[in-house]
């Protein structure tokens, strides 16, 4: 036994941290345990040797074959030349941490490889690499920069300083190659700019999606934080009372004494259930509930319950039929306004009248007081409950003190559900 409340308690821990992380911290953006976040940094701390390496070597052997097409045209490869694409290639390894630098690294390094005469060849592929995680990683202007730099230094070599540059007798090139060459940089920036853009749209999703998990999760806390508030305060209370007059009739009455222990037994029976009902949605999520949601059908249920706690209740009009949701709000509302009659108020007397009008139910709970404390009608958590359950229902609650002494809870409440309106 000790070993499975051992386990039982990992478990509820494990429950809790879950549950302040959000349902969707899991699986939010990454695999299972990694956080959108963790999996971002662990994808950057790795080095992208594999794409580097072929990329490299695609580079030098391409270069290869084109030395051969150009043989006696352009200056052939020699061991400096080699180095310099190995070392333009080998520099894409630290282009995610270092995207500016690679690129502005890749650009000198293809202007001094053209700039010694070698042959034309795949050795732009390497500042294409460089150019399009630069735009991605949000770096456009430094970009531009260097796609323009490399631009405008090919257009010195090939048309001004070609005279004194290796290989002997070459002549300018000619101008539609040029074009060839800004067309070709035109389109690489574009194809970056639009894969920037797209990551930038995922980016949002990805948070829009973030929030509203964030969003429900907070909402479910509150719903079920106004169930278990709205069911300990009410059965709490008729067992305090129960309490009070058996201790009082302990000696006096003792069969009084007795009817009051069997009504404290119940209630917190009761009680007890329903909270087992609330706490199994969180740990079944997605289940349906085990008992129907409590609705106006059991006011009288209720009435008697308050009738044990001394609170003698009237209820005038017939409940209309409600969305379930709406059903569980009135309930909830005016199950509330007993529980804060019974704890807060000196009457006895509570009247409950329900009345449907322009498409609305209004339910309106008034006691004669006057009020036994500094909380008259109920205060905190209690009111702020019953607003919340009627605004998610875009209904209202009005509660304060009556002209004439007491107090009033007023709950307007569509007959509609706001989804079908």
């Amino acid at each position: 036994m000790a070993d499975m409340d051992e386990l039982q308690g990992r478990g509820a821990g494990r429950m809790r941290a879950w549950w302040r992380r959000g349902p969707g911290a899991a699986w939010r953006y990454g695999p299972h345990g990694l956080t959108g976040e963790d999996a971002e940094a662990g994808g950057r701390s790795r080095l992208p040797w594999v794409s580097t390496l072929l990329i490299t070597a695609f580079v030098m052997a391409g270069s290869t074959f084109a030395a051969h097409a150009q043989e006696g045209e352009r200056v052939a490869l020699d061991p400096f030349a080699r180095l310099l694409l190995f070392a333009a290639g080998a520099s894409l390894l630290l282009r995610h941490r270092h995207p500016v630098a690679v690129l502005s690294g890749t650009v000198g390094a293809v202007l001094l490889y053209l700039g010694a005469g070698y042959p034309y060849g795949p050795v732009f592929l390497v500042v294409a690499v460089a150019c399009f995680t630069a735009v991605v990683a949000g770096h456009r202007r430094a970009a531009w920069t260097a796609m323009g730099t490399l631009w405008v230094g090919h257009l010195l070599l090939a048309h001004v300083l070609y005279r004194q540059l290796p290989p002997n007798g070459d002549s300018a090139a000619s101008w539609n190659q040029e074009i060839v060459a800004a067309t070709w940089v035109v389109a690489l920036i574009a194809v970056s700019e639009l894969a920037r853009a797209r990551r930038e749209q995922w980016a949002r999703e990805r948070a829009e999606r973030a929030q509203a998990a964030r969003r429900r999760a907070d909402e479910e806390r509150l719903r079920i934080a106004r169930e278990l508030h709205d069911v300990l305060a009410h059965s709490i209370s008729v067992i305090n009372v129960q309490a009070g007059v058996g201790l009082a009739l302990l000696d006096s009455d003792p069969e009084q004494a007795r009817t009051a222990l069997t009504t404290i037994k119940d209630k917190s029976k009761e009680a007890l259930g329903e909270v087992r009902q609330v706490l199994d949605t969180l740990r079944t999520p997605g289940a349906a509930p085990r008992a129907p949601a409590p609705g106006l059908d059991r006011l009288p249920e209720l009435v008697e319950q308050a009738a044990a706690a001394g609170l003698n209740v009237t209820v005038e009009g017939e409940a209309p039929d409600l969305a379930p949701g709406a059903d569980l709000a009135a309930f909830r509302i005016v199950q509330e306004a007993l529980t804060n009659v019974v704890r807060h108020s000196g009457s006895r007397n509570a009247r409950v009248r329900m009345e449907e009008r322009d498409g609305a139910l209004r339910l309106c709970i008034d006691d004669d007081g006057p009020a036994t404390g500094a909380d008259a009608g109920g205060s905190g958590n209690g009111l702020a409950g019953m607003r919340e359950r009627a605004a998610a229902l875009d209904g209202t609650i009005d509660a304060g003190p009556r002209p004439d002494g007491g107090f009033r809870v007023l709950a307007v409440l569509p007959l509609t559900p706001k989804e079908d309106r």
